[in-house]
């Protein structure tokens, strides 16, 4: 089934043309099922997917799941968007860094919204990667990064001001070396 269309611009169209007030997992199901209809049942889109472009967009979505990004107003929004990454070992303790950073000016100031985010952040960035370390398709080296990136994001939540010091023990570890030595993701 040929369509010019990219599958953002239909789920984009979708929710203009319906004229939604809000997006909850109704609407989404309903952006889904048009998509489908267009693209073919070949060309799904997740529930997820569907919406984090609707967020992208400016729209106000009240629907969770760990694939979705958790919704934030200014000055949050520009300031968080993009720290999230978890890709390799680097990636991802570059980001525990800077949301780090983040996390102790709005602790300073007491701003339980901005620390909640950054929080609901790194527990999203767990349980992707502990997700992604679940996949049988990933080869069982990347599978096993992810998990141990999972581990950081977890005794990140848990031990913020011990984090980093707890990291460079646990890079110089016996157990750290023995299994990512030879890993290209290695710090």
């Amino acid at each position: 089934m040929a369509n010019n269309h990219s599958k953002k611009q239909l789920i984009l169209e979708s929710c203009e043309r319906a004229q939604f007030d809000r997006v909850g997992a109704r609407e989404i199901r309903a952006v889904e099922a048009e998509v489908c209809r267009k693209l073919g049942p070949a060309n799904h889109v997740s529930p997820s997917y569907i919406a984090n472009v609707l967020r992208r967009a400016g729209k106000r979505v009240e629907y969770n799941d760990r694939f979705v990004d958790p919704w934030m107003e200014e000055p949050y929004a520009s300031r968080l968007q993009g720290l999230l990454k978890f890709h390799d070992f680097q990636a991802a303790e570059d980001s525990l860094r800077k949301l780090d950073v983040v996390y102790r000016e709005y602790r300073e100031t007491a701003d339980r919204e901005g620390t909640q985010l950054i929080r609901t952040l790194v527990l999203k960035g767990r349980d992707r990667a502990r997700s992604l370390a679940a996949n049988p398709r990933l080869n069982p080296q990347k599978r096993q990064e992810k998990e141990e990136i999972a581990f950081w994001f977890n005794v990140w939540a848990d031990n913020v001001d011990l984090f980093f010091d707890w990291l460079e023990i646990r890079k110089q570890s016996e157990d750290f070396k023995r299994r990512f030595s030879n890993h290209d993701g290695h710090c």
